[in-house]
Order: C-alpha cells, then structure tokens, then sequence
C-alpha cells in the first residue's frame, strides 16, 4: 500500500493503481518492479507537508493495488483504461505507478483530458519502434493520433486508441529521431528543452484546460535518478520537475509516474513517490481554495 493512502474506495478524492507493464523496454528492462518499489521508498516521508499545511493521510488517498500485466499490450491498455475510468467516474482522480510509459495512453483514454503534459527525455513520438506502434517509445505520438490494434475496431474496443487531445507539452525532451522531431515542429506538440523549462510559462501554456500530467523519470538527469530503463544525461534536476507538478496539477484530472526500475539504490523510486506526493498536495490545497 502507498504510505499515507487511508481512504476507502468510496471515500477516496485519489486512487492510486499501480500498471507494472514491462514488455517493450529498449535497454534496460526492469519497469516491472516500479509501482512496489515506489511505494516501498515512499514510506520514510513525512504524513505533513508544510507548504500547503496538509497531511497526506487526510488527503483521501486509497491504494488500487496493481492491474496484474501481461505480454498483449492492447489488450492490457484496454483493460486498464477501464479501471481508470472507474476511478474518474467515481469523482476521483488516478494515481497512475508504471511500469513502461506505454501505460500512460490508457491514463489519457480514462481522462479524456485536453493537454497531456509529459516530464520526458525522449520525445516518444515514433509511429512504431521496431515495428511496434504499442512500444514506450511511441506513447506521446499514440496520445495525439490514436493508433488502433490492426485487428479491433478503434471505436469499439474500449481503449486499444483514446480520444484527442488538443496539445502535447514536453518539458526536458532532449533527443529524439529525425522523424520525431519533424513530429514535433507540428502545431499540436510543444518541446520544451531542459535548460528553458525553468523560464517558460507552463501555468499560460495551459491555461484553463483541463490536463493530464505524465512524468517520465528519465526526464531527471540519469545524476539523481539512475534506476531507470533510458537514462539521458543531461537532464532537469529534482527542483525542476517538482516545479512542473506544482504548476500542473491544479488543472490535471490525472497523474502518472513511470519508468521506474529497479537498478539502483532507490534515487529513482524516492524522486516518483515524492513527486506523486508533491502532485496531491497540490491538487488538493488547490481544491480547498
């Protein structure tokens, strides 16, 4: 269980669910063990945070547990949007724990937000990665287009392709392939490199719409969080993306953490549950206003 997450289903403002999907990953694999470890590595934090004068534990946080994955991606994607629907027509906003950044899809399917919001390294916007349009390396391309399993219906299917969103904002992208960046010279996407995070102006960019917020560990530098599958050097430092979800969450109706893994000594998994954290107090110190 989260630590601090002591509300029933019913009660719960939050719902934390853990997609533990590791069955695309380029380099280093180990995604599996993310949501357990980010959960493990929240436990020596603090109920209180002093910035917005609240308790996690009196947050209304309730923990899911994990949606059990297996190796036919579509068909997982699908069948976790499902539970995150459940949550979102339930009042509560989801707490995604990946797992492969491939999760996030069925995040914004559940959402149905207006911007996906992305903390990323890698632009992730490839139409496939070697041959496979569900692989993590083509999740930010698969939320702005939609890409259906060849064989199920788009429309049909409850969540193999999602609804449009008006806007991918990426923030600390740093590489990508030559088609990837041609992507996102389009006007649907905004890249934001790492060094001009800092000064742009994320809380105008969104605006009043309504956002989904996604952070890709790797958008860390690989110096303060290692245990990840792609580790880019160059990176934001732990300040920044906290920054980042303290200016999104008050207009985001859901959150994920992802690439998370296990080859490390818990950088990687303490930076995930303390930004997840950050997110709740922010959206619920918001909320009270």
């Amino acid at each position: 269980m989260f630590p601090g997450a002591t509300a029933s289903r019913t009660d719960a403002a939050y719902v934390v669910v853990g997609a533990p999907l590791d069955i695309s990953t380029s380099f280093r694999p180990g995604a599996r063990f993310g949501p357990e470890r980010i959960r493990r590595f929240a436990r020596p934090f603090d109920d209180y945070d002093r910035r917005t004068d609240l308790r996690f534990s009196d947050c209304s946080v309730h923990d899911h547990g994990d949606v059990r994955a297996w190796d036919d991606a579509p068909e997982y994607l699908s069948w976790l949007a499902g539970e995150l629907r459940d949550v979102v027509d339930s009042d509560a906003v989801p707490l995604l724990l990946g797992g492969e950044h491939t999760v996030s899809s069925a995040g914004v399917a559940a959402v149905d937000p207006d911007v996906f919001v992305c903390l990323d390294a890698h632009l992730d916007l490839r139409a496939d990665y070697d041959g496979n349009p569900y692989s993590h390396a083509t999740v930010t391309r698969r939320i702005l287009d939609g890409v259906a399993d060849s064989d199920q219906d788009a429309d049909s299917d409850g969540g193999s392709a999602h609804p449009d969103v008006d806007e991918a904002i990426v923030l600390g992208a740093r590489t990508g392939s030559p088609g990837e960046w041609e992507r996102a010279a389009a006007d649907d996407v905004t890249v934001v490199a790492p060094e001009d995070v800092a000064g742009f102006d994320l809380a105008a960019a969104v605006g009043d719409r309504t956002a989904y917020l996604s952070v890709d560990v790797d958008a860390a530098d690989p110096g303060f969080a290692p245990g990840t599958g792609t580790p880019e050097p160059f990176g934001l430092d732990p300040r920044a993306l906290r920054d980042v979800v303290r200016t999104v969450a008050p207009r985001a109706a859901g959150f994920d953490v992802v690439e998370v893994n296990d080859r490390d000594d818990g950088q990687a998994a303490s930076l995930a549950a303390k930004l997840c954290r950050e997110f709740v107090y922010a959206h619920a110190d918001a909320a009270d206003d």
